[in-house]
């Protein structure tokens, strides 16, 4: 999944969700965007056409990208599967307890994803894990 063609990156949700469509085999990374797919149904007719990969979406506009979303599941999925930054599954853990589903935890935990890239591409640094970290655990604390 690593490309910087964002119509390239958008065709993976889309093939992945024809072969489930399709019932074929999936290897483990297309079991997990067909898992975040299917928690997302909102997103079932956009991505049986393939005309909406090339589709814009503007935050004015009021409708969240559906690719940067379920990109962020699959980070964030990707980050508490290895723990890393340290922490983080507990995190996700006790947010899930918290907000009765991992699906749930992880949107509540996107808006600390987001903030700790934008910070980074911002400053043109890496991402600060600890500040990441305190934000997540604000989560918990705002409750």
């Amino acid at each position: 999944m690593f490309s910087n063609d964002r119509t390239e990156l958008r065709r993976v949700f889309h093939d992945c969700w024809k072969l489930k469509q399709q019932g074929q085999a999936l290897d483990a990374l297309q079991q997990m965007i067909v898992s975040i797919i299917e928690q997302h149904p909102e997103y079932h007719s956009l991505l049986e056409n393939i005309d909406n990969l090339e589709r814009d979406y503007y935050p004015g506009q009021g409708v969240a990208n559906p690719f940067l979303h379920m990109s962020m599941h699959i980070a964030l999925v990707e980050q508490i599967s290895t723990n890393r930054p340290a922490g983080i599954r507990e995190c996700h853990q006790k947010l899930t307890k918290s907000f009765g589903s991992p699906h749930e935890a992880e949107h509540r935990m996107m808006d600390c994803l987001s903030e700790a890239i934008w910070q980074a591409q911002r400053n043109n640094t890496m991402p600060d894990e600890a500040a990441y970290l305190i934000c997540l655990q604000n989560l918990l604390e705002n409750d």
